[in-house]
C-alpha cells in the first residue's frame, strides 16, 4: 500500500526533485523486505501442530480409565489407556500414543 501512495505523489507532481527519487527507492526497498522479514518471521520456530505436540501434557479424565477410558484434551475427547486406572476429574499425563489411543500415567498430587 505505501508503495503505491509513494507512485501517485511521484506521479502528481506533490515530491519533486531527488526527494520523489528517494521516496520511491525507499518505499521499493521497504516494500520487498517487508515479506521476506515476515517469511523469517513464522518460520523461526518448529511447527507445533499433531498428535505428538500432546506428549507430555497433564490432562483431565472424564469417563474411568480401568484400563481403557477417555481423556479430555483442549475440548476433544480421546480414548486413553491407563495401567494404574484412573477416575473421572484426576489428572494424568500423557506418556506415548499407539495409533489413536493415548498412553496415560497418573499424575502424582
Amino acid at each position: 500500500m505505501t508503495f503505491w501512495i509513494a507512485l501517485l505523489l511521484v506521479v502528481f507532481h506533490v515530491v519533486r526533485g531527488g526527494w520523489a527519487i528517494a521516496l520511491l527507492a525507499a518505499t521499493g526497498v521497504f516494500e520487498t523486505s517487508t515479506p521476506i522479514f515476515w517469511l523469517w518471521y513464522s518460520q523461526r520456530r518448529n511447527v507445533q501442530v499433531g498428535a505428538e505436540t500432546m506428549i507430555g501434557q497433564v490432562v483431565e479424565v472424564a469417563e474411568e480409565c480401568r484400563p481403557y477410558g477417555l481423556v479430555r484434551i483442549q475440548g476433544e475427547l480421546w480414548r486413553a489407556r491407563c495401567e494404574d486406572g484412573a477416575a473421572r476429574g484426576e489428572r494424568v499425563r500423557i506418556v506415548g500414543r499407539d495409533g489413536l489411543t493415548l498412553e496415560v500415567a497418573l499424575e502424582p498430587a
